[in-house]
């Protein structure tokens, strides 16, 4: 059964919440396993944008701009939710979306509970995560997306962890089911005294929040192997698997070894 959301009027004074002005540009996905050492299995798909014969996020967002912002947000929710279905994906799913369009929680996420009732893509398996590179400016207003999405039935993730506005003081107001550690504290983690000392550190202070700790970005076996020792059962990146455009995944033989 799929809640409806609150005030599905939109917010007063929004006009983005009823505009029906075209987006402008086309997109696709790719999405990309997540692995769960433990299980030795797939624990997740993230929902990555890309251009609709598959060129790069990049060439994508560089067309979002403050007067499209909300409604390739909205578009965004709605076209990962509809290839996950007809993918026939089973596991849980992690789609990224942009704070800074997003007015009021309750009257934008209406268009995702209609998705998830059109494609009967059961909203207990989606993970909402910050997307890469947004800048958040108003850590308040993301803390209440968050803590409205959690009261929906979401799951909620903190991405690129370490790295900008992804730190300890968001982590102390907010506490989500899933953090990300950065992938720059990923890299060669297997040989930095110092990036070993900051991922264990994070990892203790996830302990004890009963927050789960993925690493993202991993491309060797060291650095898979350090970061197992270290605690960290979920991961992703290259090493197991890159983003499938418009498919799924299938994860390397030997690579959850």
């Amino acid at each position: 059964m799929i809640p409806i959301a609150p005030n599905e009027a939109g917010p007063a004074g929004c006009g983005q919440c009823k505009s029906e002005v075209p987006l402008g540009f086309d997109f696709e996905y790719a999405y990309q396993p997540i692995v769960d050492l433990r299980t030795a299995s797939v624990f997740a798909h993230e929902a990555l944008v890309r251009g609709p014969n598959g060129e790069s996020a990049q060439s994508v967002l560089a067309q979002v701009n403050d007067s499209n912002r909300y409604q390739f947000d909205q578009a965004c929710r709605v076209k990962a939710i509809r290839g996950a279905a007809e993918l026939g994906i089973q596991e849980l799913l992690s789609i990224n979306f942009l704070p800074n369009a997003v007015y009021r929680p309750e009257a934008c996420i209406r268009s995702t509970f209609a998705a998830a009732r059109e494609y009967g893509f059961p909203i207990e398996r989606i993970i909402f995560e910050v997307t890469e590179g947004e800048q958040v400016t108003d850590r308040a207003h993301l803390v209440n997306i968050f803590r409205e999405y959690r009261r929906f039935g979401f799951s909620t993730a903190i991405d690129d962890f370490g790295a900008g506005y992804a730190g300890l003081n968001l982590l102390a107001e907010f506490q989500p089911d899933i953090v990300k550690i950065d992938m720059e504290l990923v890299r060669d983690v297997d040989s930095s005294r110092a990036k070993q000392a900051i991922v264990r550190g994070i990892v203790s202070i996830c302990g004890e929040l009963d927050v789960r700790v993925l690493a993202e970005g991993i491309e060797t076996p060291a650095e898979r192997d350090f970061l197992r020792s270290a605690g960290i059962e979920l991961m992703q990146g290259y090493l197991f698997c890159r983003p499938a455009f418009r498919a799924i995944g299938v994860v390397a033989p030997g690579s959850l070894a």
